[in-house]
């Protein structure tokens, strides 16, 4: 054959194979467990042949379009046995695959859930997954386990201190947290005022933590995402669980209504506390409890219901004379249509609010405060073929603000009932994302979101001289709130203020071999909802309030990039990151604010910037009955505010200053080792910097008094912080082959009773007059001791 026949012959084949495509299928379903029917999230299901795969999404589907022919599918999910099955595609096939735990596993290797391994060829990045069977090995406080605490453990996520309540990002604020159970916001993650998380462990199904790289599905917060799922309820079997420990006791049951169609959970938690405090002649109170429910209906193969639900409260009391109480109620009804085997929706319609009340009998009055949101999401995820998936949908969230409502708790307190002025928001959001394989070797993710903010009309609307709510006294060089030349009454249906925001969002992985790879990526967030506080840790009390007239939405911009790779057949894995973000219109406040109870906000804020940089480092043990985690963090966090004009100072002369959760450096340890069947030890190492604080730079006397003055702001830091937790867990022999299953934990906290600074306040000694430091610690040493069960 010569070269001209050889020529012509191969345009001939390439012409056949371009007129003739092969024809290509689809494959698709869900995946669930055995012994519940509970969807599982984060399977893959991949085709070694081809290179490619597919994970199942938050409720357990998984579709992938390949060419007609001959396949081993492998199911894998970590902690459940492997399937591989033969499945000749021919035409569109639906295949259900059900997962089998492994129980019966080899004393050396120890299985934990797959969603905590590393994905070296996903372009998302900056995420981090959490098992429930991790989280409850973590020792914690007073031995219950808890959700928030261990996501501290992670790279780039801090608190405040020991109680304190929430947590944070890179550098971000607590607000700046977009927290969702179900999809329903949560505004306050915290029980006791930060001691415990507001999640109940045993309820919960999956925990995802996005601290950049956020897909375009969200928004509305700056730093991070915290997505957590709830179990859907086992429809095979009654199933009942829980604990109880030193200062709290848990109880779940799930099981069938109509066996393999309807299931329900139910989820209960309460401290207890508070019912020995009268023993030792002590009159105060304090106590939460909570209770997390849902139905999980399967109407027929295309069509699921799901109804669930989150209602929990603390209660803190002084005697009769003050009573604080606060929390969460949430509810959520879902329901997910198959369209095709490309196309899976959801819709949900979603109700959140947030209540705070104070009672206080000794001035006698009622204080009520709170925020609700109405929200209603419609999410498309399209599978359009193993190399490209669209997800796209819209949200819209009705806002209602309370700041604050007085009211008379006798008819002789004298106290004349009040309503602070009420506020109105809706927030639209559309968006589309793309993930996209274009080679082997490079894969997209790419989207963008629009979002649109109404600031509605209110009773009464402050005017001021030029638009201009907070005065700059050049003679004394201090800012001051200025007085309204009129008040205007606007009606709800007018619109005071109107924003719009692109965020698009791209991230990308380039696959350097199986073993490693190369992210990086870019995200632009709008945040129209205001958290007002300005102490280091927020409180229950702290008011959220909406972009405005006055308050501008804060918009940042963060650029990520990364290293990934496994090691050892993926017995280890290590990710580094260095992140870069930057925020505009960051709230900042003017010296001597007063925020609670202020009907005009706008007098006291300022709108300026910030900014956080850093390094984050994750090395992990996967495999073995030695596993666990090494998280490092270097960063910085700060802020400022310049002066509007030339002649304004701004915030702390204009100058750049430590936010108060910068924390440069910041080291964790989590170690979990399997002695033998009946053992396990775990432990803990902490480390961070101090938090940034004031301290006096001075003294002047004046009237006789002595008054200490202060420099800029947060230039000094509290004492570095660190502390080992340990825990045992038990697990009796008896257990083999009984319905009911338990376990003892022991644990300690803060092993060697280091006495962490909370704060340090400056006094003057009674006995020699001279002014001293004092240093207020919350905890030392705590030992605890937790009875788990199941049956």
């Amino acid at each position: 054959m010569n070269i001209r026949t050889r020529l012509f012959f191969i345009l001939f084949l390439f012409f056949c194979l371009y007129s003739f495509p092969q024809q290509k299928y689809t494959l698709s379903g869900s995946i669930s467990e055995v012994a519940s029917n509970e969807t599982l999230i984060g399977v893959t299901v991949a085709i070694a042949d081809l290179r490619t795969g597919v994970t199942t999404n938050e409720y357990g589907f998984y579709s992938i379009t390949l060419p007609e022919g001959v396949y081993n599918i492998h199911v894998s999910y970590l902690g459940f046995q492997d399937i591989i099955q033969k499945i000749e595609l021919s035409q569109d096939r639906k295949v259900n695959f059900q997962m089998r735990e492994e129980a019966e596993v080899l004393e050396e290797v120890v299985v934990t859930d797959s969603g905590e391994r590393l994905d070296i060829r996903k372009p998302q990045m900056s995420v981090n997954t959490m098992a429930v069977e991790t989280i409850k090995k973590i020792p914690v406080i007073l031995g219950e386990a808890d959700v928030i605490k261990s996501i501290l453990l992670l790279p780039g996520v801090t608190n405040a201190g020991e109680g304190a309540s929430g947590f944070n990002v890179r550098g971000g604020s607590v607000d700046q947290n977009l927290i969702l159970l179900d999809e329903a916001t949560i505004f306050n993650s915290s029980h006791l005022f930060g001691f415990f998380s507001v999640f109940n462990p045993d309820a919960v199904k999956d925990i995802k933590l996005y601290k950049g790289g956020i897909p375009a599905r969200y928004g509305g917060r700056l730093s991070s995402v915290l997505d957590i799922f709830q179990k859907e309820g086992n429809s095979k079997n009654f199933k009942f669980n829980g604990g109880i420990g030193a200062v709290a006791s848990r109880l779940l049951a799930e099981g069938p209504i109509v066996k393999d169609k309807i299931a329900f959970l139910v989820g209960g938690r309460a401290s207890y506390v508070h019912l020995f405090l009268p023993l030792f002649d002590v009159d105060n109170t304090a106590y939460f409890y909570d209770l997390n429910t849902k139905i999980n209906y399967k109407l027929n193969d295309k069509n699921n219901i799901f109804l669930s639900g989150y209602f929990g409260r603390d209660v803190f009391g002084i005697s009769e004379s003050f009573v604080n109480t606060y929390g969460n109620a949430v509810g959520n009804f879902r329901w997910n249509h198959l369209f095709s085997d490309k196309l899976f929706s959801n819709l949900s319609l979603i109700y959140s609010d947030y209540y705070y009340g104070l009672k206080l009998d000794f001035v006698g009055f009622n204080w009520n405060s709170g925020i609700q949101n109405f929200n209603i999401k419609y999410d498309l995820k399209h599978y359009i073929s193993d190399k490209l998936q669209i997800n796209y949908g819209l949200n819209n969230i009705y806002y209602q603000f309370n700041p604050g409502k007085i009211e008379p708790s006798n008819s002789e307190s004298g106290i004349i009932k009040e309503q602070l002025i009420q506020k109105y928001a809706n927030e639209f959001a559309a968006y589309i994302d793309i993930e996209h394989s274009l080679t082997e070797n490079l894969s997209l993710g790419y989207g963008i979101r629009f979002s649109h903010f109404t600031r509605l009309g209110q009773e009464e609307l402050n005017v001021y001289q030029n638009d201009n709510p907070v005065l700059f006294n050049s003679e004394l060089q201090i800012y001051q709130e200025a007085e309204p030349i009129e008040v205007s009454t606007p009606g709800r249906s007018e619109s005071l203020a109107t924003f719009n925001n692109l965020e698009p969002r791209i991230s990308l992985a380039y696959t350097i071999d199986a073993n490693s790879s190369i992210k990086a990526s870019y995200t632009r967030l709008a945040q129209y909802l205001h958290l007002l506080s300005n102490t280091n840790s927020p409180t229950p009390l702290d008011v959220w309030t909406p972009s405005g007239t006055f308050i501008k939405p804060q918009l940042l911009d963060q650029s990520a990039l990364g290293y990934f790779r496994t090691l050892s057949e993926g017995k280890y894995s290590l990710e580094t990151e260095v992140f870069y973000k930057t925020i505009k219109n960051r709230i900042d406040y003017i010296d001597g604010a007063n925020l609670i109870a202020n009907d005009a906000i706008e007098q006291v804020i300022l709108n300026g910037e910030a900014r956080a940089y850093g390094l984050e480092l994750l090395l992990r043990k996967n495999e073995g009955r030695f596993q666990g985690w090494l998280a490092y963090t270097l960063s910085k966090s700060e802020q400022r505010t310049p002066g509007r004009t030339a002649t304004e100072t701004g915030i702390n002369a204009g100058q750049w200053y430590s936010t108060p959760y910068d924390k440069p450096h910041d080291i964790s340890v989590f170690s979990s080792y399997e002695l033998n069947k009946k053992w396990s030890i775990n432990a803990n190492f902490v480390y961070q910097t101090g938090q940034p604080t004031n301290y006096p730079i001075g003294q002047f006397e004046f009237q006789s008094l002595t008054v200490p003055y202060y420099g800029l702001r947060n230039e000094e830091r509290l004492p570095d912080y660190h502390r080992i937790d340990v825990s045992a867990t038990l697990t009796p022999k008896k257990n083999l082959g009984r319905k009911w299953q338990a376990e003892w934990v022991f644990s300690v906290y803060n092993l060697y009773n280091r006495k962490n600074a909370a704060a340090i306040n400056f006094n003057r000694n009674r006995d020699n007059g001279v002014n001293e430091a004092v240093r207020t610690s919350i905890f030392g040493i705590v030992p605890a001791v937790t009875y788990n069960f199941k049956f």
